[in-house]
């Protein structure tokens, strides 16, 4: 048993409880978190960014989803933590979970500024809940301190609408919808509402901040102290961060529209019963979503760049692997020295992920775990990156990359791949068509392999701010792709124990002169010509690979030395039967 979950069950008898919950966010419900958030990595040891970690008197459990249950499986072995497999049959989720053991007088714990109300009022429904108490905060020594970094603005020729601009569209929906006040706790709207970034987050530039709105006036409130008010609006009035928790309890009646999935427990609670509360994303969400011309030109303007640096790292990689020592660690740190040697890059959009032979069969791979694993001319290897850039915006990419020898299953599933990966970008669809609809056609093409992908195929992609944007786009969802959204294209085939592949690159939506819709591709970068069965495609489908490799060859080869222009060009020659 860990010695941390130990001394959390200590402090649990202490205050009375008799279990203790800690999710995997901060008070905004962010998907990765500053150092001081990761209480649920500190009492565990599982380092993925998906997962809930409850504790009792007697037993330990973690929920995490389907992209972590190999990496889970070995970061909890010995810890006395059991791994429970979201979404999975006969697995109850922790609201199911908790009645089978919660018997009279049953006391939850957690801290309400990171449980979402949205679960908190699940939790609550079969048991007492004590929302007010940190206790992870009781035993970790040393713990990282929460401090802010310094906000800056992005300028015009990047965002393509002023901060004025957009409150005022926000603010007109609101009053068009009856709303009297808005609560937003999402960093990444505030982010794109005013037009301002931050480094409170690793890998997505925004700062901590809550914003109160209503249809006339609008309150931000921050962590830094040292910003310049003249970076927003006039009118906006700046206040201090946790001041929100008092403002909240001020409100006079009227109609508050939040976020449950987002707003943490402690601040719904915060809001008088006389205020009605509306449950709903709110008008910023969509309107993040589609990218005008100028964020698209930027995006474009950035892919390119990225491309730039992902040439330099497969030609590096080929050309070394089995005759250098390279392991899955430093192939990675390569990959970010080509990234940060294009112009404007302000960081990663997420940690890399490489995955080389057996480890590519766990689709999100920490690079970091286990003994270093010593890349051969022989097999994939899996790399999924991406980078932030100042001037351009967010990327995500995975190439699966050949690096010697190859066995027939290899390329016959890489293919394959390839083929799903196709069908989506190639996809004509109607304003009708649902995100269920276009998921289910890469899907279709990977079954011979008897290997079902668990995640969507496509997620938003944010404009220099999160990896991972909603609405949901491209998964069992009903909701509809709309000219300038960008999505992720990601298919996989896992087989554990073997190899993974993955290829993955941006889609941008939009619309055809005959009113239907289709996707366009901004990732420029090769896929891998050693890996393909040109005799397994359709003449359409080699094709398309001839015309996008064509295409990354011209954009590219501008940015690149002479070597590897020269093996690009071999890389992107035209396929053949």
């Amino acid at each position: 048993m860990k010695q941390e979950i130990t001394r959390l069950r200590t402090v649990m008898k202490e205050h009375g409880l008799d279990g203790y919950l800690v999710p995997t966010t901060d008070f905004h419900g962010s998907e990765y978190v500053n150092d001081y958030f990761k209480c649920r990595q500190y009492l565990s040891g599982f380092t993925g960014s998906n997962g809930t970690l409850l504790v009792t008197e007697d037993d330990a459990r973690l929920w995490t989803d389907s992209r972590y249950f190999i990496q889970a499986a070995k970061q909890l072995d010995g810890t006395g933590i059991s791994m429970m497999q979201c979404q999975q049959p006969g697995v109850p989720e922790i609201e199911d979970y908790l009645p089978t053991i919660a018997g009279e007088g049953f006391k939850l714990g957690f801290d309400g500024r990171i449980v979402s109300f949205q679960n908190g009022e699940k939790y609550a429904a079969s048991c007492e809940v004590v929302y007010d108490l940190d206790l992870v905060d009781e035993i970790w020594e040393n713990r990282p301190a929460i401090k802010a970094s310094k906000i800056y603005a992005l300028p015009d020729s990047v965002t393509g609408e002023k901060a004025d601009s957009k409150l005022s569209r926000v603010q007109k929906a609101l009053a068009e919808d009856g709303v009297d006040y808005h609560l937003i706790t999402s960093l990444e709207d505030i982010a794109w509402l005013f037009n301002l970034r931050g480094d409170d987050v690793a890998d997505t530039p925004v700062f901590f901040a809550f914003a109160l709105l209503t249809p006339k006036d609008a309150r931000l409130y921050i962590l830094d102290e040292s910003f310049d008010t003249a970076l927003v609006p006039v009118g906006v009035t700046v206040l201090p961060y946790l001041q929100i928790f008092e403002d909240l309890k001020t409100l006079s009646r009227g109609k508050c529209l939040l976020n449950k999935r987002l707003v943490s427990y402690a601040l719904m609670l915060s809001i008088p019963e006389t205020v009605e509360v509306i449950h709903g994303a709110g008008p910023i969400e969509l309107m993040k979503a589609i990218k005008n011309s100028v964020e698209i030109a930027a995006t474009r303007h950035a892919h390119i760049k990225d491309g730039a640096a992902m040439a330099n790292f497969i030609y590096w990689l080929k050309k070394n692997a089995g005759k250098m020592e390279i392991t899955e660690v430093s192939a990675s740190e390569y990959l970010k020295q080509c990234r940060y040697a294009q112009d404007g890059l302000i960081e990663l959009s997420f940690e890399t992920m490489a995955g080389y032979g057996v480890n590519a069969a766990s689709i999100h791979y920490d690079t970091q775990l286990g003994h270093p694993c010593y890349l051969k001319d022989e097999g994939l290897l899996l790399v999924d990156s991406g980078g932030q850039y100042i001037d351009g915006g967010t990327t995500d990419i995975t190439r699966t990359i050949s690096l010697g020898t190859l066995t027939r299953e290899m390329q016959e599933h890489y293919t394959m791949v390839l083929q799903a990966y196709l069908a989506l970008e190639h996809a004509q669809f109607t304003a009708e068509t649902t995100g269920r609809e276009l998921d289910q056609l890469p899907r279709e093409k990977v079954k011979a392999a008897g290997s079902c992908y668990q995640y969507d195929t496509g997620h938003g992609v944010g404009h220099i701010l999160s990896v991972h944007e909603g609405p949901r786009m491209i998964g069992p969802t009903d909701n509809h792709m709309l000219p300038g959204m960008i999505t992720s294209n990601e298919p996989g085939i896992y087989i554990e124990g073997s190899h993974g592949v993955r290829i993955e690159s941006e889609l941008l939506c939009v619309e055809n002169p005959d009113g239907s819709r289709s996707f366009e591709c901004i990732t420029m970068c090769p896929l891998d010509r050693a890996a393909i069965l040109p005799e397994l495609l359709t003449d359409e489908e080699l094709t398309w690979v001839n015309a996008y490799h064509r295409e990354v060859y011209q954009k590219l080869a501008p940015l690149l030395e002479e070597d590897i222009k020269r093996w690009l060009a071999e890389e992107t020659k035209e396929i053949t039967r």
